[in-house]
C-alpha cells in the first residue's frame, strides 16, 4: 500500500508541475481598447475577474438585467448581448524555467479569440467551441512581468442559441522538458477484450524540441482504480532533432474490468519519458476498457450487450451561470440527467468541455461529441460557414485528438441539420469529414443529425455509420425496408411525442435509441417550448427555451416526470392543467412547431375554481392508476402502453387533498399527494452538497422552497428573497426558472417562481464555514451552512 500511495503521490505532483490552472487574476474590460496588446496599454481601470467568465449573463452597463428587448441576438440568443472584450493576464515565469517549453492552452473562447503574449501576436481561432494552444517559449521574459492579452468578438448574428461571450472555459499553463508527450500525443484502444485479457494499444506521440537528436525510453505502466500496476511496457526510440517519433505499445490487462454505464470504471495509462535514464516528462491518461458494435439486427451492443439509448440533447450553458463550464456545473448537470434515466448525451452542436467528458466517464453516460452546427452554408449571416474552408480541419481534429481517449464517447457527429443535404456537392462534404474522422480514430461510429429524411438524402445518409434521424420517426419501419442495413436513431424528437418515439426504439432493433430535444433547458431559442416558431421580437421577455426535461435550475419539469415512467418501473406522478393558460399563447405558431409539453402543474391550489372541473393526468409505469380527492375514490383508469402511459380524471376543483395510487395487478404503490397549502410561513434551503473544496472553483447550489406550516410548497409564492453570505465564499448565480423573468442572474436577491429559488455558491481558495442567510419580508430569516476543505482533505 505505501508503494501504491508514493506512486500516486508522484504522479499528482509530476502533473502538478507540468500542469497549471490559469483562471485566477486575470483583467477584463467590456468593449473596445484600442491598442490593449501593447504591453505599455494601462489596464489600470480593467475589472479583476476569475475563469471561466460569461459577460452575456452579467447585467447589462447602468441596468440590472442581462436582457435588452433591442439585443441583435434576438430570440435565438435570449435577447442577450455579446459585443467585444479584452483581457489580460500579468504573471511572472521564474527563471528557473528556462530551457524549458512553455504551453498556454484554452479549453473554449467564444468567439474569434485573438492572443498576444508581450505584445507579439501568436494567433486567432475564430469557433467559439474549440480548444487551441500556444507555446508562448520564445516571447517570455523571466523574472520580469509578462502580460498575456486575449481580445474576443462575439458580433453580428452568429448562433442559433445562447452563446455566452468571452473566456468561458479553464485556461492552462503547461510547463513541459523539451522532450515530452506531445499535447493530446496519447492515444488508447482496446482491440481486443474478453473476460481473461484485454489488449491495450497505447500509441504516443514524443517531441523532441532540442537541437540534437536523443535516444528516449517509455515506460508506460497501466494503473487500476485501486491504484495497482496491472501492466507496464517499456520501449526506446532516437528522435532526430526538432522531430516527433510515434511509439506503439500494446500491454495486456488479465481479468480487466469493464467500462460501463452502470459501472464506469476506469483505469490510468501513465507515461514517462527518460532521455538517458534521467525522466524528462510524465503524463496520466485516464480510459476505459469496452467494446462497442452497432448493427441492425442486435442494435448497439456495449461489452456486447444490447442496449437502448436513453437520450437527450444538451446544449453548453449552465442556466444561472450562463456559457461559464466550472467543474462542478458540468458534473452536476450529467448528475441530474443519470438520475432521471439517462444514459447518453448528444452535445449539440458543438464540443463540450472537457470537465463534463471527464463527469461522463466517472458516472457512465454514453455520448455522441458533435462538431459543428454549420458547414459551407449558413444559417446566420455570421455564423461558422464563414471560417469552414480555411478551418474545418484543425477544428475537427481538436475535437478527435483531445477527446478520444474518453470511454464515454461512442460516435463522432460531423454536425446538425445541414442545409441542402440533398446536394451532391454538400453529400461530398459529408464524406470528406467521415473519412478525415477515420483516418484519426476508427474505433468509434460517425453520426450526423439529419431533418427533411427523405430518399434523396440517401447519399449524404450513405456516409454516416449511424443514421441521425431529427423528427422522423414515422420513416423508421419503411426505411428499414428500403434499406435494411441502416441503423437509425432520433438524434432529436419531441417531448409531446415521447410515448410514440420510444415504443419505435423498443420494437424495432435497428433502432438504437431517442435523443429528445432537450434533456435540459437553455437560455436561447426563447419560447420554442410555448410559442414556438417564427420567432418574434415580441416574445420578449421570454429568454429561456422552456423545452427542456430539467430546467435551468436543475429542477425535474413535468415531461421529465412522464419520462421517468416511460423509462422506469413504478413511476408514478400527478398533474393538473391549469384552468388559465400559464403564459399567453401564440395564435401563429405553425403546425411543425411542437417543442412544446402539455401545460401541467403540480399544484392542487385554484381558488375561484371551486366546484368547477379541472383535468388531472397521471403519468405512471403502473398498469391503473386509482385517484382519490380527500378519500373518495374517483375511479380506476387503465394506463400502460394502450394509454400511452397516462391515465386522466376530470374532477371538480375542492380545496384539501388530491392522492393517486398505481397497481400492478393487486400490488399497490405508495400514494401520491397534491395537498392544498396555506400561505407561507417558512422557507426550506436545500444543499445539493453540504462540503465542497477551497480551490476558488467549487460549488454548491441552494434551493429555497417557501412553505406553509405543514410543509407544504406553496406553489404560487413569488416572494424576493434577498441573500446575504459570510465566510470564504461568493455568489456566483441565482435563478428561479421562470423563463419570461428579466430579473439579474448575480445580484444578492431573485423572486421565487412557483415557490422556488436558487442559489449557487462559489468557495474561495480559504477554508472554512460558508452561510447563506437568506430573508423575505414577514418571514423569519433562515440560513444554512457549507463546509469549504482544503483540496487535499
Amino acid at each position: 500500500m505505501l508503494v501504491v500511495s508514493l506512486i500516486f503521490f508522484f504522479c499528482v505532483k509530476a502533473h502538478a508541475q507540468r500542469v497549471q490552472l490559469f483562471d485566477d487574476n486575470w483583467l477584463f474590460w467590456r468593449g473596445a481598447a484600442q491598442g490593449a496588446e501593447d504591453t505599455l496599454f494601462s489596464d489600470a481601470g480593467w475589472r479583476k475577474v476569475s475563469l471561466p467568465h460569461d459577460w452575456s449573463i452579467e447585467d447589462l452597463p447602468g441596468t440590472v438585467s442581462p436582457f435588452d428587448k433591442g439585443a441583435l441576438s434576438q430570440v435565438s440568443g435570449g435577447f442577450t448581448t455579446g459585443g467585444s472584450g479584452w483581457y489580460r493576464k500579468h504573471f511572472a515565469m521564474p527563471a528557473s524555467n528556462k530551457g524549458k517549453r512553455i504551453i498556454v492552452q484554452f479549453d473554449g473562447v467564444y468567439m474569434h479569440a485573438q492572443v498576444w503574449i508581450n505584445g507579439k501576436k501568436l494567433g486567432k481561432h475564430p469557433y467559439g467551441y474549440t480548444s487551441f494552444w500556444y507555446d508562448i517559449t520564445p516571447h517570455l521574459r523571466y523574472d520580469r512581468d509578462n502580460i498575456l492579452t486575449v481580445k474576443v468578438r462575439n458580433e453580428g448574428e452568429n448562433s442559433r442559441w445562447y452563446a455566452g461571450s468571452g473566456i468561458y472555459r479553464h485556461v492552462w499553463l503547461k510547463t513541459i522538458e523539451p522532450v515530452h508527450v506531445a499535447q493530446w500525443g496519447t492515444f488508447i484502444t482496446t482491440p481486443v477484450v474478453n473476460k481473461q485479457a484485454a489488449a491495450v494499444q497505447i500509441v504516443t506521440t514524443l517531441k523532441n524540441e532540442t537541437a540534437a537528436a536523443v535516444n528516449t525510453t517509455l515506460l508506460t505502466r497501466i494503473v487500476d482504480a485501486k491504484g495497482r500496476t496491472v501492466a507496464e511496457s517499456k520501449g526506446q526510440q532516437a528522435i532526430n532533432a526538432n522531430r516527433d517519433s510515434v511509439m506503439q505499445q500494446t500491454l495486456q490487462v488479465k481479468t480487466p474490468v469493464l467500462w460501463d454505464v452502470n459501472a464506469p470504471v476506469l483505469y490510468t495509462a501513465v507515461s514517462y519519458v527518460y532521455v538517458d535514464n534521467m525522466i524528462k516528462d510524465s503524463l496520466a491518461t485516464p480510459f476505459g476498457i469496452r467494446t462497442i458494435t452497432a448493427d441492425a439486427i442486435n442494435g448497439f451492443q456495449l461489452n456486447g450487450k444490447t442496449i437502448k439509448l436513453k437520450g437527450g440533447c444538451v446544449h453548453h450553458d449552465n442556466g444561472p451561470l450562463g456559457a461559464k463550464a466550472y467543474d462542478r456545473a458540468e458534473e452536476r448537470k450529467v448528475e441530474l440527467l443519470k438520475a432521471s434515466g439517462y444514459n447518453a448525451i448528444r452535445c449539440s452542436h458543438n464540443p463540450p468541455s472537457t470537465a463534463f467528458l471527464d463527469a461522463c466517464d466517472r458516472l457512465g453516460m454514453l455520448v455522441i461529441d458533435e462538431a459543428f452546427d454549420i458547414w459551407k452554408d449558413g444559417k446566420n449571416p455570421e455564423d461558422y460557414h464563414l471560417y469552414f474552408n480555411e478551418w474545418w480541419q484543425r477544428d475537427l481534429e481538436s475535437m478527435l485528438y483531445r477527446d478520444r481517449n474518453h470511454p464515454s464517447v461512442i460516435m463522432w457527429s460531423t454536425g446538425n441539420e445541414i442545409p441542402h443535404r440533398e446536394k451532391p456537392e454538400v453529400a461530398k462534404v459529408a464524406r470528406m469529414l467521415r473519412d478525415h474522422i477515420r483516418s484519426i480514430d476508427t474505433t468509434r461510429f460517425v453520426t450526423c443529425g439529419v431533418n427533411g429524411i427523405a430518399p434523396d438524402k440517401d447519399t449524404f445518409l450513405a456516409t454516416l455509420d449511424i443514421a441521425g434521424y431529427n423528427y422522423a420517426r414515422t420513416k423508421y419501419v419503411e426505411d428499414h425496408e428500403r434499406v435494411p442495413q441502416r441503423v437509425m436513431m432520433a438524434t432529436e424528437s419531441f417531448a409531446i411525442e415521447a410515448a410514440d418515439y420510444w415504443m419505435e426504439v423498443t420494437d424495432h432493433p435497428w433502432v438504437i435509441g431517442d435523443f429528445v430535444w432537450t434533456a435540459f433547458d437553455y437560455i436561447g431559442e426563447a419560447s420554442i417550448g410555448w410559442l414556438g416558431y417564427p420567432q418574434r421580437q415580441s416574445f420578449y421577455p421570454w429568454h429561456l427555451a422552456y423545452c427542456g426535461d430539467i430546467d435551468v435550475c436543475g429542477w425535474k419539469r413535468p415531461q421529465s416526470y412522464y419520462r421517468d415512467a416511460l423509462w422506469m418501473p413504478e413511476q408514478l406522478s400527478l398533474f393538473v392543467k391549469p384552468p388559465v393558460p400559464s403564459f399567453d399563447t401564440n395564435a401563429h405558431k405553425v403546425e411543425w412547431s411542437q417543442w412544446e409539453w402539455h401545460d401541467a402543474r403540480d399544484s392542487w391550489n385554484w381558488t375561484g375554481y371551486e366546484g368547477k372541473p379541472l383535468d388531472v393526468t397521471v403519468y405512471t409505469s403502473y398498469e391503473a392508476a386509482e385517484l382519490f380527492l380527500n378519500g373518495r375514490s374517483l375511479g380506476r383508469r387503465t394506463a400502460g402502453r394502450s394509454g400511452k402511459f397516462m391515465a386522466a380524471w376530470q374532477v371538480p376543483y375542492s380545496p384539501g387533498k388530491l392522492s393517486v395510487v398505481g397497481y400492478n395487478g393487486k400490488k399497490r404503490s405508495k400514494e401520491v399527494a397534491l395537498n392544498t397549502a396555506g400561505k407561507v410561513t417558512q422557507l426550506k434551503l436545500t444543499t445539493d452538497r453540504q462540503q465542497i473544496v477551497a480551490n476558488g472553483q467549487d460549488l454548491s447550489y441552494v434551493t429555497i422552497t417557501l412553505q406553509d406550516a405543514a410543509r407544504n410548497i406553496v406553489p404560487d409564492a413569488d416572494a424576493l428573497l434577498k441573500f446575504s453570505i459570510s465566510g470564504p465564499g461568493t455568489i456566483v448565480g441565482v435563478g428561479n426558472a421562470n423563463p419570461m423573468s428579466t430579473e439579474s442572474y448575480q445580484l444578492s436577491q431573485r423572486k421565487a417562481w412557483r415557490g422556488k429559488c436558487l442559489v449557487i455558491i462559489k468557495s474561495d481558495k480559504q477554508p472554512g464555514d460558508i452561510t447563506l442567510q437568506v430573508n423575505a419580508a414577514d418571514l423569519p430569516a433562515t440560513q444554512v451552512k457549507i463546509t469549504s476543505t482544503q483540496p487535499n482533505e
